[in-house]
């Protein structure tokens, strides 16, 4: 049996559960969390992450400023990328195939025959293996929104953090910041304190409203903390004073608010300046602004960069723009494929400016994918001078390094594509 063959079979088994009609509701959550003695009240002190873009960014950072203390960590984050094993991270280790198949098949039985979503009895079966190994942490991210999110169960977390709320997912969470922001919002705990990245001012008038309801202490930026570069240098301030700090790992003009939430979440904690040096310099997060160094598709650009992010809403093309205009003048070219739930122009707009192409491409293996002649138009009339459509990224590499040049290849558009892309690449 390869690898992931076992808890595969299960994953397919638990898709087959999923109920008519998606209805964001925590009912079927708590009844098999129920059912397996609940988990979500054993689970060691919980950090619970809600927000559009940065959470998975922020989380890694935070996990790496714990860690460097010595402290066990369990992480739950969403999607994965090329093996759901990543979204399940126990006590710093990704949860084993072995580990994962018995755990899947605990919860799948749990739950029987009933309606369940695979987020919500994916979480579940994470909350289990949380609650049953020892470590000092666990960071929970949401999957969507966080009102109705299955990771919203936990009564008393020690820390939340709300990262940037953007336009996304409108279909189930509204159509407006407001009411995006109050779904985000619904992750705030009475008297629990919460670390609050920039907003937008009316997502801010929202959160600021439900914590004083709640009497959840407020740690937002621009009032509590404060974070700036100033001559390569990363510059923390809050009350308790200034860290003059390296950047961070992760690439990105956007990575620095990251940071600044990361570093807040950490000394809200009582962590200390190690403990935040750490966070930026140690946090791993693939996908994001990643270069691809190994591989056959590495091997295939030859002299050529290559790079991937999993970005995909308009907040995340205007962040990909500001670090593609930062960095070292190359030729940049985009390959490009997206879902169609996601907003194509608002996300190819910003990017026309910084890219002198972009390559067009299908999702393989995904029913939701836009056809790679849809992208190529919308990418037309976002301002893209040059466009192509190529059947595959390999397709699309080859074209592009055809001429000889050296340019910076950036493949984009999707968490999927970017899995995608990691799987084949080795």
């Amino acid at each position: 049996m390869s690898a992931g063959a076992g808890s595969d079979a299960i994953l397919a088994r638990m898709m087959t559960l999923h109920p008519k009609v998606i209805d964001l509701t925590l009912d079927r959550v708590w009844r098999l969390l129920a059912a397996l003695d609940h988990p979500e009240r054993r689970l060691p002190s919980v950090i619970h992450l809600a927000g559009t873009n940065g959470k998975g960014s922020t989380q890694a950072m935070i996990r790496a400023g714990l860690e460097a203390s010595g402290d066990r960590v369990h992480a739950y984050t969403s999607p994965h990328l090329a093996r759901f094993h990543e979204r399940i991270r126990l006590a710093g280790t990704l949860i084993s195939e072995e580990a994962l198949t018995a755990l899947l098949d605990r919860t799948h039985a749990a739950n029987g025959p009933d309606p369940i979503t695979y987020f919500e009895i994916t979480t579940a079966a994470a909350l289990l293996a949380f609650a049953e190994t020892p470590a000092e942490w666990t960071l929970l991210e949401t999957g969507l929104g966080g009102r109705l999110d299955a990771t919203n169960v936990v009564e008393r977390p020690a820390l939340t953090v709300i990262t940037p709320i953007d336009l996304d997912h409108q279909q189930y969470l509204g159509e407006t910041l407001p009411e995006i922001a109050g779904e985000k919002a619904g992750i705030l705990k009475r008297g629990v304190p919460c670390v609050v990245a920039p907003q937008h001012e009316a997502a801010l008038e929202v959160i600021e409203a439900r914590a004083a309801r709640l009497g959840a202490p407020l740690m937002a930026h621009g009032q509590h903390w404060h974070v700036t570069t100033e001559a390569g240098r990363l510059i923390y301030q809050d009350e308790r004073g200034l860290l003059d700090l390296p950047l961070p790992r992760l690439m990105g003009p956007h990575q620095i608010v990251n940071a600044g939430t990361a570093i807040a979440a950490l000394r809200a904690l009582g962590r200390d300046e190690a403990a935040a040096e750490a966070a930026l310099t140690r946090a791993e997060w693939p996908a994001r602004m990643q270069r691809l160094r190994h591989g056959p598709l590495v091997d295939l650009a030859g002299e050529a960069e290559l790079w991937l992010d999993g970005g995909h809403n308009p907040a995340a093309g205007e962040a990909l723009a500001r670090t593609l205009a930062a960095m070292p003048d190359r030729p940049v070219h985009l390959i490009c494929g997206m879902l169609n739930t996601k907003d194509i122009a608002g996300y190819l707009r910003p990017l026309a400016g910084v890219a002198q192409s972009l390559s067009a491409v299908s999702i393989p293996g995904e029913a939701n994918t836009i056809p790679a002649a849809e992208t190529a138009r919308a990418a037309r009339s976002a301002g893209f001078a040059t466009v192509e459509e190529a059947s595959d990224v390999v397709a699309a590499v080859e074209a592009i390094t055809r001429d000889g040049t050296r340019p910076r290849i950036l493949i984009c558009g999707s968490l999927y594509l970017a899995g995608h892309v990691l799987r084949e690449n080795g």
